[in-house]
């Protein structure tokens, strides 16, 4: 089974990627890593239809759970946990889930992916609901885990996305919206974590930054909800309000401090006084 994937294939380009001079070999993967955003860019119309319906969840009070095992659970972690600082939203907008828990995040517990029960009870146990909206994540398409979990998600009435990286893949079976960016065996066979890893990773980038501008929490091409919490945020906030409202850096300052560190509202009493 797991040999006829396309993620499983072996790559012709790198045959002999350990017999090549270093400089040799970090080109043949480079070249590789090229063909992962021509790969995405083919999935855009469904991930448009994807940003779209977890735009209208959003908009109905609900919340966009991302699973996934191993690497692409990771992925999934790591993209909702960068939503609450980038867009000033809850934490609880948007969730990961991996298999195997926060141990998974830094070991590897690749023996909890096979079990389809445990992703219907993770995905239970965070209280979703037909509101929210699932996306599973599996380079091959097959893991158990995240299968046992849309299963789940449909029996709750739930949407669904399956971001898969193999033709007619399981999940994208079972998802009401498939993306699936084939971006070809790897260039060390079966390391899902290089071009794989990469395309999951550029296509949760663009479900929530998508989601979060067709929400209104982005001003021009600007990050109006930045939580200003260090220093380099805190900079970051004065450009921000800087440009927008079209003041100096020094008033930008004043107007956060005045707004109780609000960049939105901050930019609003710069532009309006």
């Amino acid at each position: 089974m797991l040999e006829r994937l396309l993620t499983e294939q072996p790559n012709p380009a790198s045959a002999h990627i350990d017999a090549l001079s270093t400089v040799e070999m970090l080109r043949v993967i480079n070249a590789e890593d090229r063909k992962v955003a021509e790969a995405v860019e083919r999935e855009i119309a469904a991930i448009a239809r994807a940003v779209d319906a977890i735009t209208e969840a959003f908009g109905h009070g609900g919340r966009l759970f991302y699973i996934g095992a191993g690497t692409s659970g990771r992925l999934g972690v790591l993209d909702a946990s960068e939503c609450p600082p980038t867009f000033g939203v809850a934490p609880e907008m948007v969730q990961g889930i991996i298999a195997g828990g926060e141990a998974a995040l830094s070991r590897a517990t690749e023996t909890t992916e096979d079990d389809p029960a445990m992703g219907a009870r993770d995905l239970t146990a965070r209280g979703f609901t037909a509101n929210d909206i699932l996306a599973g994540i599996a380079a091959s398409g097959r893991t158990p885990y995240v299968l046992g979990a849309m299963a789940e998600a449909k029996r709750l009435g739930a949407a669904t996305i399956g971001i898969s990286c193999t033709p007619d893949s399981e999940l994208a079976r079972a998802a009401d919206i498939a993306i699936t960016p084939l971006v070809g065996p790897e260039a060390i066979a079966g390391s899902t974590r290089m071009k794989a890893g990469t395309a999951q990773k550029l296509v949760l980038n663009m479900l929530t930054t998508g989601a979060f501008i067709r929400m209104g929490y982005v001003y021009g091409n600007l990050m109006v909800n930045v939580q200003p919490k260090n220093s380099k945020l805190l900079d970051r906030a004065r450009r921000i309000i800087a440009q927008a409202a079209g003041v100096s850096y020094e008033r930008a300052g004043e107007l956060l401090a005045e707004a109780g560190n609000n960049v939105a509202a901050a930019i609003r009493k710069g532009i309006h006084g």
